[in-house]
């Protein structure tokens, strides 16, 4: 079974609620709006998170890779999205750049979290289409006997 980095993921919220907080001390406007975008993405974000948790609890505190595949490619998709928001209204938004550099980070280790969970779930699917056995797990064929009978 695969299994996720939950504190890695813990750490990344956290950062995503200081800078929640940091965003409701900007007196302005656009402040407003700003906090109102990330406060979307962080209801997708934890949405995915919270059906990755179903997945491990479904399975004794482990990810079934054939299950976790597409939830992790979820929060990855929505964790590139926050993250293009992030970049391009950095300003605007008065987004700190050490904020931004660790997000960037907690991205990308969700993006590999993700393929290593979907290339073991390929491979998974794999052995069970060779009736669970791969491949080179499959007995050598009887040789028969030379010469005469």
């Amino acid at each position: 079974m695969f299994r996720l980095d939950f504190a890695a993921l813990r750490l990344f919220a956290l950062s995503l609620v200081a800078l929640a907080g940091l965003l409701a001390l900007a007196p302005s406007a656009h402040a407003q709006s700003c906090n109102e975008d990330i406060a979307a993405f962080g209801q997708k974000r934890n949405a995915a998170i919270q059906a990755l948790n179903a997945i491990s609890k479904a399975h004794g505190g482990k990810l079934d890779p054939i299950a976790a595949c597409p939830a992790l490619k979820n929060l990855s998709a929505v964790e590139a999205q926050m993250g293009a928001y992030l970049v391009k209204n950095k300003e605007w938004c008065n987004i700190p750049e050490d904020f931004l550099n660790n997000f960037k980070t907690g991205t990308a280790r969700t993006g590999g979290m993700a393929k290593q969970a979907c290339d073991l779930a390929a491979k998974v699917k794999q052995m069970q289409q060779n009736g669970g056995m791969g491949a080179a797990a499959a007995p050598p064929p009887v040789k028969l006997p030379g010469g005469p009978l």
